[in-house]
């Protein structure tokens, strides 16, 4: 017996979903290749005390990434208009919070037990790179937003702006005076409870 729905079509799988996963795979691979290569040639200790001081560098640089990105979230909402001491202008991000997410990317890949991904954090470490990529992500980011279908994030996001342009709520309450209607119609009688 047929419903006349069409059968389920398999959804295609994406290149990504199946790049993705042999990519990290290959990286794996490479990674326990060269660090079998050091242990070979400088000896098994050099390797552990190379893990270990990657794994200390990793986490300060993140923890100092970490405060800097916050002492930036400080400054920008004391500088917020309605703050005491602010000025009335918008407060604009610091030219020192560029580039936070990628030096926390950097010691996160430092973190990561290997040659190659140390490699890429260290070079995610140097200001130039940072800055480079971060204005790079930018531009990509608008690019994107700028061609998004109508109805996608970029549409909500600029709805969102319209109907709460400051992002203030007043709390308050509502309370009607409305006078009492003396003439009731059929549909303002009390209905009975939905039952199943």
């Amino acid at each position: 017996m047929t419903t006349g729905t069409p059968p389920p079509t398999a959804r295609k799988r994406s290149r990504a979903r199946t790049l993705v996963p042999l990519a990290v795979a290959a990286w794996a691979v490479l990674e326990i290749w060269l660090l079998i290569l050091v242990a070979d040639t400088a000896g098994g200790l050099t390797v552990v005390i190379l893990l270990a001081a990657g794994i200390v560098l990793g986490a300060a640089v993140i923890k100092r990434a970490g405060r800097r990105a916050f002492r930036n979230l400080t400054e920008t909402l004391q500088r917020m208009p309605g703050q005491p001491g602010a000025d009335g202008s918008s407060p604009a991000a610091p030219e020192s919070s560029r580039g936070n997410g990628f030096l926390m990317l950097g010691g996160l890949l430092i973190m990561i037990p290997g040659l190659i991904s140390d490699v890429a954090g260290l070079l995610l470490l140097v200001p130039p790179v940072r800055t480079a990529l971060s204005r790079y992500a930018e531009r990509s980011l608008d690019r994107r937003m700028r061609a998004a279908a109508p109805g996608g994030f970029s549409d909500a996001f600029q709805q969102a702006r319209i109907h709460r342009p400051d992002g203030k709520v007043v709390q308050g309450e509502v309370i009607r005076d409305d006078p009492p209607r003396d003439n009731r119609g059929p549909n303002d009688e009390p209905r009975p409870p939905l039952t199943p």
